[in-house]
């Protein structure tokens, strides 16, 4: 009899039974369970961008990287050239020669907004350029 009280025959006192209930236990581990397996989905990135960590070391230097540039009055320029709305694409095809695969590095001043940078990011995506990386400063490390 599991939870249950137990009768002495010759005394006529009622006995403890100290034996411990696991099922409550399990039901709350199968709900922690379910509960996670639809969390994890929810919590993966969907945008395929290379974001560096801020402590990581430098790699290796392109030779002529591609640099995009998003000023704070929402123009682009790509190198040192300046491009008009809707020509991304082929601005991007002319200077890479059409290689798709070519990483693009995105650099952006500090009052664009991030809805702002994601728009010129899904450009690209748009155009077929997939492989995307951000520049910023190198920051001394913080001593905490």
């Amino acid at each position: 009899m599991a939870g249950g009280i137990k009768r002495g025959v010759e005394s006529g006192d009622m006995e403890e039974n100290h034996e411990i209930n696991v099922v409550p236990f399990i039901d709350i581990m199968l709900v922690l369970l379910i509960i996670f397996m639809v969390a994890a989905p929810l919590a993966t990135v969907d945008v395929n961008v290379d974001l560096p960590s801020s402590n990581a070391a430098p790699g290796q230097r392109v030779d002529d990287p591609v640099y995009l540039t998003v000023r704070n009055d929402l123009t682009l320029a790509l190198g040192d050239d300046d491009i008009e709305d809707g020509t991304l694409r082929t601005a991007l095809d002319e200077r890479t020669g059409g290689d798709r695969e070519a990483r693009i590095y995105l650099r952006a001043d500090r009052a664009v907004a991030y809805g702002d940078l994601m728009e010129v990011m899904n450009d690209m995506r748009a155009a077929g350029y997939l492989s995307i990386a951000l520049v910023g400063l190198e920051a001394p490390a913080r001593s905490e």
